[in-house]
């Protein structure tokens, strides 16, 4: 891959609506009264729709999708139309299958004794049927890189600016996950775990797409287009601590089928028709770089808007508390976002409390953000009382914890999603920027007094804690497979990144800081950007006699390890209190895990409740 690519999408946008066509071939077994009434309804919506004109066509999803939530199921009919963006001709086409990955070593569980039949638990995505829309004739397609990747031979080439539309049919599946892996307690000793033996963590595609708790979350339920550079497909996907989906934008035009007592929801407000035993619900959403969808029975929402931007809260009931702080916290960070970054694309942005495991405390889609369960803790309700004492005591740590995460995940639709960039090459892009961001936030909301306290503790304390457990500096310019785990991940590149942008501020001053940061977010939205284009807008903003030091600036906390000297050595009497060498055989089962760390106060514990 070129270290400079540019990916350039078109930046026009476009009426969304299900065809009624569309729509009534999902519903085919339902009486003809109900397909009406569906037809009806769309028509409805059609014409409050005002027309918009488009000069080119883009990449289009039409997805067609019925969820058989019992059995953790689904099928689905995807319907594509590719452009080509390049300069040759394109005779095939190359399509992500991320339900299908696998960590390296990777051993399916036994079969259970009682049923003989295999546990899967990892999801799996099924392509069955391609066609070509044309002609309505079969297209031979294949698998490659361990069924990870779709190869799709097209019938006839589609030459520059031309497009072509293909059909995939596919059927998928998802794990349950075991609660216990998503709890609290869990979350933590695996942190402290992962601090003490600096065990290697890779993100697994059950950790985005699964059953748990009586929620439903399918990250990528169907295969996604590979990003292009230029005529390049970019088709290597490398297993990290970080993310892997890296896609262009597209618009999207979704049904799902579901039972009627399970509420879907994904990146935009639905409409939704009901029969007698199933619902449809229909999205249409632009600008979109994936199409995350999350459903369960016990799931509700509540929603403000923001300057015409729908913010909502998913939650489950029992966490609504939590839920509705979580909501005025997003709500307050896309208002200082759009003010002093730039307005996001976006008319529907989401915060969706999920039980993720625990090596995930969040994870960010276009549009909808997932933040684990775990951590929407009431420590006024009565199920607090059997939580560890350490853990109790964390009041203070906890909450501020899960404020810092929703300004950072909020700021992640305007740093990965509206800006995209490789997250597996350059993650700092969007870690660094995204946790930078949300030290904004706090200083707009909070003032510069719990803003500095911010920083110390989310900012220079990971990274000093990291160091204390023996963790090395690195560059955090590396790509996200040289990280071992989300420890070290969070020490440099979310948080000493993060510091590279305050010193930048320092540097240039606010005006030109945000003069740079707002040209950088204005040329590269809905594009593919790299960190020259970072760097490029930083030195556009800085005066000539500034250049040298902006430049330095980059290099010395992005290239260079001068983390204990720029942000704090590690801390001698800590390590000594820990006693670490003699405490890395802890087991996480050991009902005493804790006990040497329980005397250890505040600090150490506001840096193992963070959410990761």
């Amino acid at each position: 891959m070129n270290d400079n690519f540019h990916h350039r999408e078109h930046r026009g946008t476009r009426s969304n609506i299900l065809c009624p066509q569309c729509l009534c071939a999902l519903c085919g077994k339902y009486s003809s009264a109900f397909i009406l009434a569906i037809c009806v309804s769309l028509s409805a919506v059609a014409q409050n729709e005002t027309p918009q004109t488009q000069s080119e066509p883009r990449t289009r999803y039409q997805l067609q999708i019925a969820l058989d939530f019992e059995k953790r199921t689904y099928t689905g009919t995807e319907r594509v139309r590719f452009v080509n963006r390049g300069e040759h001709a394109v005779s095939a086409l190359f399509f992500h299958l991320y339900p299908n990955i696998r960590v390296p070593g990777y051993t399916p569980p036994k079969a259970k004794p009682e049923s003989g039949q295999p546990v899967s638990d990892e999801p799996r995505l099924d392509v069955t049927k391609v066609t070509s829309i044309k002609d309505e004739a079969p297209l031979s397609f294949g698998f490659d890189d361990q069924d990870t990747t779709l190869h799709v031979n097209l019938r006839a080439p589609v030459a520059p600016n031309a497009e072509t539309e293909i059909e995939i049919k596919f059927k998928g599946s998802v794990p349950e996950i075991d609660p216990e892996e998503t709890g609290l307690v869990t979350h933590v000793m695996q942190q402290v775990s992962a601090a003490i033996r600096s065990t290697r963590e890779m993100r697994r595609a059950r950790d985005t797409s699964f059953v748990c708790r009586g929620v439903m979350v399918l990250g990528s339920a169907y295969p996604i287009l590979a990003a292009r550079d230029g005529d390049d497909w970019l088709r290597k996907i490398d297993m990290s601590i970080g993310d892997v989906a890296l896609t262009d934008v597209a618009d999207y035009e979704v049904a799902i089928e579901a039972p009627r007592d399970i509420n879907v929801f994904s990146p935009a407000e639905s409409g939704t028709t009901s029969g007698s035993e199933v619902t449809i619900s229909r999205f249409s959403l632009a600008d979109a770089r994936d199409f995350p969808i999350v459903a369960g029975r016990n799931l509700r929402s509540e929603q403000r808007v923001v300057g015409g931007l729908t913010v909502r809260s998913i939650f489950r009931s029992e966490h609504d508390v939590v839920a509705k702080r979580v909501l005025g916290i997003a709500a307050d960070a896309v208002r200082i976002y759009s003010t002093r970054l730039g307005p996001s694309p976006l008319k529907t942005m989401s915060i969706v409390e999920a039980p993720l495991v625990a090596t995930m405390g969040s994870a960010e889609f276009t549009g909808l953000n997932v933040i684990a369960s775990a951590f929407y803790v009431d420590f006024d309700s009565a199920p607090i009382r059997n939580m560890p004492d350490v853990i109790r005591e964390q009041r203070a740590s906890v909450e501020d914890s899960l404020e810092w995460t929703v300004a950072h995940v909020v700021a992640h639709q305007w740093w990965g999603v509206t800006v995209g960039n490789d997250p597996a090459r350059q993650p700092v892009l969007d870690e660094a920027l995204s946790n930078w961001s949300a030290l904004l936030y706090y200083r707009e909301m909070h003032g510069e007094e719990r803003a500095a306290t911010a920083l110390d503790e989310q900012l220079r304390g990971v990274y000093k804690l990291y160091r204390t457990f023996g963790g090395e500096d690195m560059e955090a310019s590396h790509a996200a497979r040289d990280y071992r785990n989300s420890f070290q991940y969070a020490a440099i590149v979310a948080s000493k990144g993060a510091l590279m942008f305050e010193a930048l501020r320092k540097l240039l001053g606010d005006e030109k800081f945000f003069a740079a940061l707002r040209d950088y977010y204005e040329a590269n939205s809905l594009e593919i950007a790299d960190l020259d284009d970072l760097r490029g807008a930083f030195l556009a903003a800085a005066p000539v006699e500034q250049r040298r030091a902006v430049s330095r600036t980059f290099n010395r906390w992005l290239s260079s390890k001068r983390g204990d000297e720029d942000i704090g050595p590690p801390d001698a009497k800590l390590a000594a209190e820990l006693g670490l060498p003699a405490r890395a055989g802890v087991a996480k089962g050991d009902k005493n895990f804790f006990t040497p760390f329980s005397k250890l106060g505040k600090f150490f514990w506001q840096q193992m409740t963070r959410i990761r």
